[in-house]
Order: structure tokens, then C-alpha cells, then sequence
């Protein structure tokens, strides 16, 4: 992984075999990133993510192997009580045009991963709600 930063912009570059999140951490924990939205685009061969059930408040996860096109990966990071936390979403496509997609949960690279981090000035933490189940902003 290589990135370069602009001003609140950091452009990264993620190569084959590296994970998508444990490479987000490394730069947001060098960075000392507190608040930020994520974008990134690039291809796969390993990723894991779920869907949150509302009623019983439980992720159900799907892993997919092969190769895969980044759709769409989108996130924040911010912090819960007051340690690194990220939140992505991403969709992938195969070679038959289905799109699979969640909460991230993994993504190996198979061979790039282009992304882009908008740092924010500022920091929201995370709050786990009892009633939603989920780790909420906090403000």
C-alpha cells in the first residue's frame, strides 16, 4: 500500500494480497484520523458482508470468492470511545453483471483498490444504542 496526502485528502493505493480495512486502519492510525468519508473503487477476490437484521439485531454474513469488480465502497471513519472506528458499505459485481453487497466486513485485493479519504476537521464518536442494536454516531 502507498498513499500520498493533499491537504484533508488522502489518495491510497491498495495492492494484491493486502486487506482493504486492516489498510485503512494503518493509514487512518498514521494519519491520526478522528473523522473522515471514504470512497474507494478497484477489484477483489475475497470479501465478507452482511446485512443487519432490524428484528433480531443480528448481521448475517456472505462470503464471496473469485473475481470481483468494486462497484461502490463508501464509509466513514470516526471514533468510538475515542479509538479508531470505520464503517463501509461496498458492492461488487462478477463477470455476469450480479451485484452482491453490505456491511464490510473483509476485501483482499486481487489487483487494486483505489481510494480516496476525505478528512474532516472535527470528531464524532460512536455509542452502541441498545434499542437499534448498532453502534450509533454520538454527538
Amino acid at each position: 500500500m502507498e498513499y500520498k496526502r493533499f491537504g484533508g485528502t488522502i489518495v491510497a493505493r491498495m495492492d494484491p494480497g493486502e486487506e482493504i480495512q486492516e489498510q485503512l486502519r494503518a493509514i487512518a492510525q498514521e494519519e491520526r484520523i478522528q473523522l473522515a468519508s471514504v470512497s474507494a473503487l478497484g477489484a477483489i477476490n475475497d470479501f465478507t458482508v452482511g446485512v443487519f437484521n432490524t428484528e433480531t439485531k443480528v448481521y448475517a454474513s456472505n462470503r464471496f470468492q473469485g473475481p470481483y469488480e468494486i462497484v461502490s465502497l463508501t464509509g466513514t471513519i470516526t471514533t468510538m470511545d475515542g479509538a479508531y472506528y470505520a464503517h463501509l458499505h461496498m458492492s461488487a459485481g462478477d463477470a455476469s453483471g450480479k451485484v452482491f453487497g453490505g456491511h464490510l466486513n473483509t476485501a483482499t485485493v486481487s489487483a487494486t483498490c483505489e481510494m480516496v479519504i476525505m478528512v474532516i476537521d472535527g470528531q464524532v464518536d460512536r455509542r452502541f444504542s441498545e434499542e437499534i442494536g448498532l453502534n450509533l454516531f454520538k454527538f
